[in-house]
């Protein structure tokens, strides 16, 4: 899910805060292997399907009542609506901008680089809306929900809820921009709306299948509840083209897996991530565009250092979410290592053909370090629950230390 980012399924930034502070200061092969990890995936799906053991009455039980919202640790706001998660530099967040310096940027009187022709090329394929009618729902739905049971089932709502949620933060954010840009750039304008139109889709088919579980998102309250991250324009051409470019790859990822293995299918939303992870590439070609039309951007030393930051920002963000997670993916039949190193490996690929430097993710030392902040994050995880404040602080300046190293690693 977006990632989860920034994002979509990455959604939140692990500097997300750094970044935001910096720029108020400014201003002012196709397929992941999942071999290794089919054992425990096996395991997983028959915990799902199993009675539990809690002996036979216990299996009869469960066979026969979900469990409730409380007994899965979830908190709701009414009955069938749950309350969002709590924030956390790991969860996905809403964005915001300077939108006056966006209209500059923009103005086709002010700047001369914009290439009106890429983006109504760019527009025309918005406008041909190839998924009109790809997310349309059946009975299967609802069927396969009622029988994911257990810590199956609480996983599957915490992956439907992130993925939601990072789906109409881009939602809110597009929109908003659209409606900004319209007299500026009639052009970028509408592609923003048609960007929205998207990206609410994709959250209301989230937030429809959080209903077969019995729980959904409130997401008008979100939108005038939840706390907003401020990010200056050419941060948010950093962070968005990022997510949706990393969101593309993971959608493709999962889905072919799965096209290989369907008895690890458990829920059907992923038969559409073919067409829906679309969606994410066009999104990414436009803020291809967009970064091309600003190459202060993309042609300086500071943009390398900005360009290197976010890289590392999203990939640890995902990493380090997904490793949290792993249950999830072992659920569905993938190795929760192989399928973030392959994301990571395809997203750098592709993102090497626009930013100025990216990491080199294929050195010997890069996932060896990823594994170690893995580690420690755990270890964070675990003294938070203790309410260790020291040890937390120590495992922090651990986690600092290694992100560093790894950003002061040889770029590409």
């Amino acid at each position: 899910a977006r990632a989860e980012h920034l994002t979509r399924v990455c959604g939140g930034c692990v500097w997300g805060t750094m970044a935001s502070r910096a720029g108020a200061m400014q201003a002012g092969n196709r397929g992941c292997g999942a071999a290794s990890g089919m054992a425990r995936a096996a395991h997983a799906r028959a915990a799902a399907r199993a009675p539990g053991k809690a002996g036979m009455r216990g299996g009869w039980l469960r066979a026969h009542a979900q469990q409730t919202a409380e007994e899965m640790g979830f908190k709701t706001m009414r009955k069938g609506v749950k309350e969002a998660a709590d924030e956390s530099l790991l969860t996905p967040r809403f964005y915001t901008t300077d939108f006056d310096e966006m209209e500059e940027l923009f103005n086709t009187e002010i700047n001369k680089n914009l290439d009106q022709k890429e983006f109504e090329a760019c527009l025309q394929e918005f406008r041909n809306d190839y998924n009109k009618v790809h997310f349309v729902r059946n009975d299967t739905f609802k069927k396969a929900a009622d029988k994911i049971t257990g810590d199956t089932r609480k996983i599957f709502i915490e992956f439907l809820e992130r993925s939601c949620t990072a789906e109409f933060s881009g939602f809110l954010l597009y929109k908003e921009l659209g409606r900004r840009l319209k007299t500026i750039n009639p052009a970028v304008a509408e592609i923003f709306t048609l960007m929205s139109r998207d990206e609410a889709r994709h959250a209301g088919f989230l937030n429809k299948a959080l209903s077969d579980f019995g729980l959904a998102l409130d997401l008008g309250f979100m939108t005038k509840n939840r706390t907003y991250t401020f990010f200056k324009p050419k941060f948010i051409l950093y962070a968005t083209y990022l997510s949706e470019k990393i969101g593309y790859w993971r959608y493709i990822t999962i889905y072919r897996t799965l096209q290989r293995n369907p008895d690890n299918q458990l829920y059907p939303i992923f038969e559409y991530f073919e067409n829906w992870c679309q969606d994410e590439n066009r999104h990414g070609d436009f803020f291809s565009a967009m970064l091309k039309s600003q190459p202060q951007y993309l042609n300086d030393w500071q943009s390398r250092l900005w360009c290197r930051f976010f890289c590392l920002s999203v990939y640890i963000t995902m990493y380090l979410n997904d490793h949290q997670r792993t249950a999830f993916y072992e659920t569905v039949g993938l190795n929760t290592t192989q399928f973030n190193k392959h994301v990571i490996i395809e997203t750098n690929k592709t993102t090497e053909r626009i930013f100025s430097a990216v990491p080199d993710v294929e050195h010997p030392d890069f996932f060896p370090k990823m594994d170690q902040l893995v580690v420690l994050n755990a270890e964070l995880l675990k003294l938070g629950k203790e309410g260790n404040n020291f040890g937390k602080f120590i495992t922090m300046g651990r986690m600092a230390i290694i992100i560093i190293e790894i950003f002061l690693m040889k770029s590409k």
